[in-house]
């Protein structure tokens, strides 16, 4: 018992890392920098930096994607967590990397990945069938102080 706790760090390292092998998106650790929290993610094997991220409570699997301006989710995960997609208007124009598309505006109570949590961001909910992956943009991530990414490995810094 003393050995475990002792070593109760590493052993929350070992248990992160085996969880972000067996779940995707799954952080690889949480921890603290300069008495902020951080949040290190590990590139999938598509090579995108993936994240398990809650939005108002609902575990989401999306992409980090720092060439978006917006968060974006695609038609089920924004009805999973609570945005009826039907009822929407898809108005807003989108440059994708296939062309211009249309979205809708939305707002969500709260954006947390990992310990870093956000309130009452806009986001923007792509029209069915057009996102296979909801995104993770800009309007979270320059929320943060700053973000690294070292080889395989991102590091959100609150």
């Amino acid at each position: 018992l003393v050995a475990g706790y002792q070593y109760r760090y590493e052993l929350q390292d070992i248990a992160s890392r085996v969880s972000a092998g067996l779940v995707p998106g799954s952080p690889l650790a949480l921890g603290e920098q300069d008495g902020r929290a951080t949040v290190t993610l590990e590139k999938a094997l598509n090579g995108h930096f993936e994240a398990r991220v809650s939005v108002n409570g609902t575990m989401i699997r999306t992409v980090v994607d720092t060439g978006a301006s917006s968060t974006v989710l695609n038609a089920a995960d924004a009805r999973a967590v609570g945005i009826d997609p039907d009822g929407l208007r898809y108005t807003v124009p989108v440059g994708t990397a296939n062309g211009i598309t249309n979205a809708a505006g939305a707002r969500v109570d709260e954006i947390a990945i990992g310990t870093i949590v956000r309130k009452d961001l806009p986001v923007l909910v792509a029209a069915p069938g057009t996102l296979g992956q909801s995104l993770l943009g800009m309007n979270f991530i320059s929320t943060l102080s700053g973000f690294d990414v070292r080889g395989d490995r991102m590091i959100l810094r609150d």
